[in-house]
């Protein structure tokens, strides 16, 4: 089972002591070139790109400027992002040999990194994928992706045992050819709705918070049957329907 996780916009600034030696991540070089992109934009530039604050885009522009030099802060992926997901992950919290497990069958999608695993060691940033760089020719971000992720992805899946648990948002969707994956591997994409006043919402906090406890569940429980994902329960929420929705009442 191969798991499949957004990454956030949300990011410390340095990550808690673990004992994990960080590992270099797959697309680095791709990376590097984004963020060299990236670090000619001015804070006017990053806040139309980001649709986002001067505050947020100025950090994100001192971000860049040291992207990869000794002042930035280089940070295992599982414990770098601080965004809902990864709130309710505590991936701090998790002793080694879970960790271990999760940097086996765990995949964070990112727009500047590509895909990671846990223990990829990444600089703080944001990054979206709907915008060309120089170094895309002319391509939006995600785009460019594309056919690189959707191999590795369905290729990792292939290794493991053919399922992949979708547990990433939509915004990132397109960072895959979804066809293709779809076609050539299992994927399980829980749904999580919240019943109120009798009607049937899906508010995004509630689901990425979800989505965030549901990947620690397998990491502890090291799931391999589907069916197994039935027993989740947080914050109310509990399975409801096949093939995998769970409901709480708010």
């Amino acid at each position: 089972m191969q798991i499949l996780l957004a990454s956030a916009k949300i990011m410390r600034e340095t990550a808690p002591v673990s004992g994990i030696l960080p590992s270099e991540p797959r697309f680095q070089a791709i990376a590097e070139r984004f963020a060299a992109d990236m670090s000619r934009k001015t804070a006017d530039d990053l806040s139309e790109l980001f649709s986002c604050s001067l505050a947020i885009a100025e950090q994100n522009r001192q971000r860049y400027a040291v992207f990869g030099s000794d002042e930035a802060e280089l940070m295992p992926a599982v414990l770098a992002y601080h965004g809902q997901a990864y709130k309710h992950l505590k991936a701090d919290s998790l002793p080694y040999p879970d960790l271990e497990w999760a940097n086996a069958h765990l995949w964070i999608s990112s727009c500047l990194y590509g895909l990671l695993r846990p223990f990829d060691g990444i600089n703080p940033y944001r990054m979206e994928g709907g915008f060309p760089l120089p170094s895309t020719g002319g391509r939006k971000v995600s785009e460019f992706w594309r056919s690189l992720l959707t191999d590795v992805l369905i290729d990792s899946v292939k290794a493991d045992d053919g399922l992949l648990i979708y547990l990433d948002t939509e915004e990132f969707r397109g960072l895959f050819d979804w066809k293709r994956v779809l076609a050539e591997v299992t994927v399980i994409e829980p749904e999580f709705h919240v019943l109120k006043n009798g009607k049937m919402t899906t508010p995004s906090v509630w689901a990425k918070t979800c989505r965030g406890a549901m990947t620690r569940f397998i990491i502890e429980n090291r799931l391999t049957d589907p069916a197994d994902l039935r027993s989740f329960s947080y914050e109310g929420f509990q399975f409801h329907s096949a093939p995998s929705v769970f409901v709480a009442q708010k």
